[in-house]
């Protein structure tokens, strides 16, 4: 007779793809696609193809496809947020953090085109992928407002603005001018002037400190 733990290892070899790493490679095979293909025109069947996998072991990770680009979208965002820390934390001068901070931001934009292109353009017709964009965006929203207050000079600057609505703002447009720019719209697909942009509205906005770009532009 089968031992107790005999039986529950067989019960689990059935019920788990025996292969490790399946996981990676599904939402690597997506990423993969994503570069060449549109969210909305890739199947489940595409991403087995892609990867590799049995259907049955797509789905023991994920649910859906919709799934399956969340987990990207936010390994992005925790990338985006890794970027954001020196000016959120204060760890060096505010408009120097903050030009570093859209410089890595771009680069970030850049390198997930794919993902967060399709997440900007499929939110607005799949509830669940929008109600994941909103609390990824309020991720950089909050500590952007929590940055605001905890600076008294900046408090004093803006007056009697709402600070969360100011920080909305900011960083909204700031989802829009990446989106551009990975979208490959002139002239935000030139990386100097997307970063001196996006640096002198924030700066502009919450230090009164336009910076200085650091390649003249020409006008037009």
């Amino acid at each position: 007779m089968p031992s107790k733990r005999g039986a529950q290892s067989a019960r689990r070899s059935v019920a788990e793809p025996a292969s490790t790493g399946l996981r990676e490679r599904i939402l690597s095979a997506t990423r993969e696609l994503l570069r060449e293909r549109r969210f909305d025109t890739l199947s489940v069947a595409d991403i087995l193809t892609a990867a590799e996998v049995s259907r049955a072991s797509f789905y023991f990770y994920f649910p859906s496809r919709q799934a399956v680009l969340g987990e990207l979208v936010r390994d992005a965002v925790a990338q985006g947020q890794q970027a954001a820390r020196p000016w959120v934390e204060g760890l060096q001068d505010p408009v120097a953090a903050m030009r570093a901070g859209v410089r890595d931001g771009a680069r970030l934009w850049r390198d997930n085109a794919g993902v967060l292109m399709a997440i900007v353009e499929n939110q607005g017709s799949d509830e669940g992928l929008r109600a994941l964009w909103l609390e990824q965006m309020n991720l950089f929203t909050d500590a952007a407002a929590a940055r605001i207050e905890s600076d008294p000079q900046v408090r004093g600057r803006l007056g009697g603005l709402d600070v969360r609505a100011v920080a909305a703002s900011l960083t909204w447009m700031g989802e829009r001018l990446y989106y551009l720019a990975a979208a490959g719209v002139s002239p935000f697909d030139d990386e100097e002037v997307l970063v001196d942009v996006l640096t002198n509205a924030w700066t502009s906005i919450l230090y009164g400190r336009p910076v200085t770009p650091l390649v003249e532009h020409p006008a037009g």
